[in-house]
Order: C-alpha cells, then structure tokens, then sequence
C-alpha cells in the first residue's frame, strides 16, 4: 500500500511540472532562448559571422598608389576588399582580369565599405604616373580602388611568399611576366577569407578569368560586408 501511494505522489509530481513548465520551454524555444548564458551568447556571437571560411590574416604591404600616396594594409581596416596582382602592359589574362573587376566595383560602387587593391608586378614600367593613365583608361573613379606599385623584390614576395598567388618574369611569354588570374577576398578584420567547394575544401582564393568565380566572390563580398 505504501509503494503505491509513493508511486502516486511521484506521478502527480510530474503531471504538475509537466503542466507548469513544458509550455514555458516549448515558448523558450520557439523564441530561441533556451539556454541564456555566457557560452550562448558566444554562439550567437559566432553566428554573426557569415559561413566563409578563414584562411587567416592577410599579409601587411606598404606601396605607393596612382596619385603617389602611400597605402597600407591598414588603410583597408574596416573595409572588404578584393586584391589583384597584375601588370598595365599585359596582352593575355588582364585584359579579361580588369574586365571583372570592374564589374565587381560597379556592383559595390555605392558601398563605402568595400575597395580593391591592384598590385603591378612590372613596378619599372608601372611607375604611378603610367598607373594613373591606366586607371583613366579603365575609367576608374573610385577613391577605393588603389593600383599600387613599388619595389620589384618586395612586391614578388608579397605575391609568392605572402599570398602565395604565383608571379614571375619569363621571357618567352608576350609582356614578359607571367601570374595566375586569382582574386583574394580580405574581410574587415583583415583576414583572407574564402568558400568552399563541392568537397568541403576551402577554395582559398576566387577565378577571375572565369564568371563562375566572378559570380562567387560577389556573393560572399555580400556575406562580409554584412558582418
């Protein structure tokens, strides 16, 4: 007699917390605050972010601009910016390069949050000077699309060493350099940022020869200026 009375009470004790706090946790639920504590708040923090992976932060550069002016990665801080490696005189991949990334420019015209960083990598003959006329001929307005030149050494480096997008001279090609037609995507942190492929692996940086990539690097600029 007593087991069933204990097994009473136990039953009416969880009939009443069932009324009383299940609707309370279904509502919690619904409204997303489950769990209101500090590793929560983390999360949310983290959600915040967008789904681009993080290769890590970009490499510091010091150059010279169009207009003379020394620019500097941290000119950039707070901003999302695409950045290039190309030459003025090239004859094969930039023609296509400039193309899309005047597109890309067109598309964030009016965001003050975002620019573009093209780098020469024949500083002997891209003086700032021949950059500005370069600029003009693309019709470049833009104060946030700096063509930076500088020493040929430290820009090669800057390429190959620190982005680890390919450059280099070579004779036997038309123009006499030779670099990949890559696009690397910073975001306001000044960390590289990237998508992955259908495999799950990080693409590291975007095509810009081709509209697929062009079509990706837009998308995910979206991504980071809403960070």
């Amino acid at each position: 007699m007593m087991k069933n009375k204990s097994y009473i009470g136990i039953s009416f004790i969880i009939l009443i917390f069932g009324i009383i706090f299940i609707p309370k946790i279904i509502d919690r639920i619904k409204g997303g605050t489950t769990v209101q504590n500090d590793r929560m708040s983390v999360v949310n923090e983290k959600e915040k972010e967008s789904s681009l992976y993080k290769i890590g932060p970009a490499p510091q550069f010091e150059l010279t601009n169009q207009n003379g002016k020394k620019i500097t990665n941290k000119d950039y801080e707070g901003k999302v910016y695409v950045l290039e490696f190309f030459f003025s005189t090239c004859p094969s991949i930039c023609p296509i390069m400039n193309k899309n990334m005047i597109a890309i420019e067109k598309e964030f015209a009016n965001e003050p949050n975002f620019g573009i960083v093209s780098i020469t990598i024949n500083p002997e003959n891209d003086t700032p000077e021949v950059l500005k006329e370069h600029a003009k001929s693309l019709g470049i307005t833009s104060e946030n699309w700096n063509f930076l030149t500088g020493d040929l050494d430290y820009i090669m480096d800057l390429s190959n060493k620190g982005f680890n997008i390919y450059a280099g001279k070579n004779s036997k090609v038309s123009g006499g350099f030779e670099h990949s037609g890559l696009f690397a995507l910073i975001d306001k942190k000044g960390n590289i940022r990237c998508r992955k492929d259908d495999y799950n692996n990080p693409i590291m940086y975007y095509d810009g020869l081709e509209q697929k990539g062009v079509n990706a690097i837009k998308e995910d600029i979206k991504l980071l200026l809403a960070e």
